[in-house]
């Protein structure tokens, strides 16, 4: 296999050209700029929509104009779209509802909510907006991005998550308490992304608070679901977190599985992680091998191979923006032709679509408004500026706008067949659906950007450089810059050494030193040992071994380091030679 180059998203541009205007199929071109202002004026009227008839609750019901509280009472839709607000140009929104934020936003709360949604929605969505507030104007306090009041949201929320990993295996519980921990009689069962999509978001606060708890766990339940993968390399649906047995042992690459393989491929990046992106190209192989036909992927039987679903679901489709990612463009066409056929044949794409009947599968006919499909025509777009990338995103704002805009927002399809509509508006339409959309018919915007603008921080800590490009996306489309986890390191770093130093002359008899306390916010935390518990990583054994020192990585410092040198540091990540 030849080596492929893996860039981040804003890096591509400075290797492949784009081709604006370029004629379609029917000899005609969506008009990037007329499709632009189509797709910000669908953000607003959701968005003022929330505002006048949801807010503070979670999310709108736009077909009787009023709100309703699903993940959380966050106020998620506001969280989520805020950082869509400074992609598409508003800085004095995106400061008003900083503001709001800080002012109401509240995590002890009883409310039982989930992991998984907590962490990519607020999470995610606090970092993003933390590490976009300065390009937005927000007055940023000394110290940024190493400090800030966004910051200290998302580590608050953070935080509330910790108690759900405390499992013999060290994978989480899908459901928390806000206010108690998890609840005594939760559900063990939890499904595989809702383990394996934490990497991103927890490594960076890691990063950025010097607290390595966030990134301890995140590895950890990755690296329990690389151990309980089927002989054959597959991984299943729903696993037993307190034993590690497979509960659900349909494997594929849709839902309760998606976002692992893309936090494996995105972790890698974002990181620099060999063996993340390792773990992926094994399971990549055996994707191919059992899941693949004809450029579909179906489900099978995580031990045999057999197949078991012979079905395409929505949430499938953000594998060709994957596979653009680590430089499999030819295949990535391939599978998303496929599945824009099946968006041309209903103006959306199902949840379930039956490949041999060529149908939608009962009670599986609705489109809640995903991403998914414009997603992954976002990124191979910038990937091949091939002109049918575009035609989705056009033909994507018409569905959606014939189909599902009421006069209080947009609604989910509640069927293809007869476009029946439900009452409810999910916080990713403007998270996710309308960003991706926007990137896609904005080749100039800020996130696109190739390195050729950047601006120089002082911290406590150094120099850095943010703002250059190569930014990485979480599940709910945040973008995190990765420059940024170079910012608040080496101090951080630093103390960890002198701790070691400490702890070889002073016995742990005597508690922890005055330098700890006043140093470190908490030690490394590692899931609590007894029946049921894995073997560790490097110690197969059987026998809990301490863990290894943190892996020093080179640190982004501008006085010994040209810049030119740090943007290939950040965009050259991987030569695989597979």
């Amino acid at each position: 296999m030849p080596f492929r180059l893996l860039v981040p998203l804003g890096l591509l541009s400075l290797l492949l050209p784009l081709h604006l205007g370029a004629p379609g199929p029917d000899g005609s071109a969506p008009d990037p700029a007329h499709y632009r202002e189509r797709v910000k004026a669908m953000f607003y009227h959701a968005y003022d929509s929330y505002l006048e008839n949801a807010f503070p609750y979670d999310e709108l019901r736009p077909l009787t104009c009023d709100g309703h509280d699903t993940w959380g009472s966050f106020s998620l839709t506001l969280i989520d779209a805020l950082d869509t607000l400074l992609i598409l140009g508003n800085v004095s929104e995106f400061q008003r509802v900083v503001e709001v934020l800080q002012d109401n936003l509240d995590f002890d709360i009883d409310v039982n909510a989930s992991v998984f949604e907590t962490n990519i929605r607020v999470v995610g969505g606090l970092l993003s907006a933390h590490l976009l507030s300065k390009k937005a104007g927000v007055e940023v306090e000394a110290g940024w991005p190493c400090s800030g009041p966004l910051l200290r949201m998302a580590e608050e929320a953070a935080r509330k998550l910790l108690p759900a990993f405390q499992t013999p295996t060290g994978m989480p519980y899908g459901t928390v308490n806000l206010l108690h921990g998890v609840n005594p009689g939760e559900t063990p069962v939890t499904c595989t992304a809702g383990i394996g999509t934490f990497i991103v978001e927890f490594a960076t606060l890691s990063s950025l608070t010097g607290d390595p708890v966030f990134e301890d766990v995140a590895r950890m339940a990755l690296m329990r679901l690389w151990e309980s993968r089927s002989d054959i390399g597959l991984v299943g649906n729903h696993i037993d977190v307190l034993t590690g047995k497979w509960v659900a042992q349909d494997a594929g690459i849709g839902a309760g599985v998606d976002s692992y393989f893309e936090y494996l491929v995105k972790g890698a990046i974002l990181l620099q992680d060999k063996k993340l992106m390792a773990m992926f190209l094994e399971y990549n192989k055996a994707i191919r091998n059992y899941t693949r036909f004809d450029d579909w992927y179906l489900w099978v039987q995580m031990h045999k191979g057999t197949v078991s679903m012979p079905v395409f679901q929505s949430l499938e489709a953000y594998w060709p923006g994957l596979q653009s990612l680590i430089g499999d463009i030819d295949n990535a066409m391939r599978t998303f032709l496929n599945y824009y056929t099946v968006w041309k044949q209903f103006g959306g794409l199902p949840e379930f679509y039956n490949i041999p009947q060529g149908y939608t599968v009962e009670k599986r006919e609705g489109y809640p408004l995903r991403p998914e499909l414009i997603e992954s025509a976002m990124y191979l777009y910038r990937a091949t500026g091939d002109p049918t990338l575009l035609e989705l995103g056009r033909d994507a704002v018409e569905s959606i706008e014939k189909i599902s805009k009421v006069e209080c927002g947009f609604a989910t399809i509640k069927d293809l067949r007869d476009h029946k509509l439900d009452n409810r508006m999910e916080s990713f339409f403007l998270a996710e659906t309308v960003k991706y959309l926007y990137l896609l018919f904005d080749p100039t915007n800020f996130i696109h950007n190739n390195g050729s603008t950047f601006d120089a921080v002082i911290t406590p800590y150094g120099e850095c450089i943010l703002g250059a490009g190569g930014y990485i996306f979480n599940t709910e489309a945040h973008p995190i810059d990765p420059a940024a986890l170079h910012c608040c390191r080496r101090l951080k770093e630093e103390q960890w050494e002198v701790e070691g130093l400490m702890k070889e002359f002073y016995s742990l008899k005597q508690g922890r030193s005055r330098f700890q306390k006043t140093t470190m916010s908490s030690g490394p935390w590692e899931p609590p040992a007894g029946p049921g518990t894995f073997s560790s990583p490097e110690n197969h054994d059987g026998v809990r071994e301490k863990k290894p020192a943190k892996q020093r990585i080179p640190l982004l410092s501008c006085p010994s380091q040209p810049f030119t040198s740090k943007l290939a540091l950040l965009g050259q990540v991987f030569l695989d030679s597979s």
